[in-house]
């Protein structure tokens, strides 16, 4: 049970979001921006962050409802599963592992990123956007992970994430 009053039936942000459109409009433009906005990272590598982030937060909403975005959205879904296991995806670019372990740095503490990572994600090809939008996606995800998880949200039956994940990828995140 939620620790405040919210609205029936809507699972994680959304409640908080409806709830108080106020704060809850303006910030689905700001993930709609940040996860779907132009940036050198596709919607999918974005999607994978903010899974990655989640993970190590333990934010089983979050976690859930963007890994299924990232599937959809992940030409193979599999390496996904291999993130959230917590290895080095095989699958995956070495950008994206690089930005990846930024990411990671950035659930920390942003101080913790350093510039040997910096030089190893632009070694592997990230432009300026790309760090930025990482760094950006992982603080916003840290923040996201809080709101939903000191609130106690409503977590949904495990089985409604694929749709909300194809929903997400479709049709992304503003609202208002």
């Amino acid at each position: 049970m939620a620790h405040i009053s919210l609205p029936e039936g809507l699972p994680g942000i959304i409640g908080p979001l409806e709830a108080y459109p106020e704060t809850g409009i303006p910030l689905s433009h700001f993930t709609e921006a940040l996860l779907r906005g132009p940036s050198s990272l596709t919607p999918a590598e974005r999607e994978l962050i903010a899974t990655h982030v989640s993970n190590r937060n333990e934010c089983r909403f979050c976690t859930q409802s963007h890994a299924a975005a990232a599937r959809h959205l992940w030409e193979d879904g599999s390496v996904v599963d291999e993130v959230l296991e917590g290895g080095e995806a095989a699958s995956l670019s070495e950008k994206m592992k690089a930005l990846l372990q930024i990411a990671g740095k950035v659930q920390t503490g942003g101080r913790g990123v350093t510039d040997e990572e910096v030089r190893r994600a632009r070694a592997a090809g990230a432009d300026d956007r790309a760090i930025h939008d990482t760094v950006l996606v992982a603080a916003a995800f840290c923040m996201f992970n809080r709101y939903v998880d000191g609130l106690a949200t409503l977590e949904p039956d495990p089985s409604a994430y694929p749709a909300m994940g194809e929903r997400l990828a479709k049709a992304g995140y503003a609202r208002g």
